[in-house]
């Protein structure tokens, strides 16, 4: 059997990654998702199970203590990781599968699974990523603050990636990142 591909999303926050996955996925089973766990707050509207694996801080540091997460984080405040065991049985079974982390996660990743495609979602300017996390309308100023001053630093991690995906149109960029896609499954299938 084929083992999968791990394919690795990162971008800011409020670059869209969210947004773009799930438009993705409403047309195309070439990938699925791997939800991560989180210690954050849930959102409105987020499900869990689904958006991520909603949990307590002493919960995810005893997961953390078993080496139970391929990557994890902590950003802006709170905790982030991706279950090892879900992403190895997948990829094992031959499933791709598509992380959505930021830039410290996959850094982490790099290190144990080099073999991985890994996809920068770029704002088309920082004045946009303002916009976009003021329409969220879940972040206060400071939080918003934050995120801006991270995204700064973010950006400069897009040389470490191997695709560059500007989110200036949605049909665009989920038609690139599906292109994307694609494009390593058939060069996996050809080895």
């Amino acid at each position: 059997m084929t083992k999968g591909l791990l394919f690795v999303l990162s971008g800011p926050s409020g670059v869209g990654k969210n947004t773009v996955l799930d438009e993705l996925f409403k047309d195309f089973d070439g990938v699925s998702y791997s939800v991560s766990a989180t210690t954050r707050e849930r959102r409105d509207g987020e499900v869990e199970g689904e958006d991520y694996f909603f949990i307590s801080e002493e919960e995810f540091k005893e997961i953390s203590e078993d080496d139970g997460f391929i990557e994890s984080a902590v950003v802006h405040g709170h905790y982030y990781g991706t279950p090892k065991k879900f992403v190895d049985q997948k990829l094992e079974e031959g499933e791709d599968i598509i992380l959505e982390i930021d830039t410290q996660g996959a850094e982490q990743v790099r290190k144990k699974y080099p073999e991985a495609v890994y996809i920068f979602l770029l704002p088309p300017s920082l004045e946009e990523l303002e916009n976009r996390l003021d329409k969220r309308g879940s972040e206060s100023d400071k939080s918003k603050n934050i995120r801006l001053k991270n995204a700064r630093q973010e950006l400069k991690e897009v040389h470490n990636y191997d695709y560059e995906v500007i989110n200036d149109n949605l049909t665009d960029t989920v038609r690139k990142i599906k292109k994307i896609i694609i494009k390593e499954q058939k060069r996996r299938d050809s080895q």
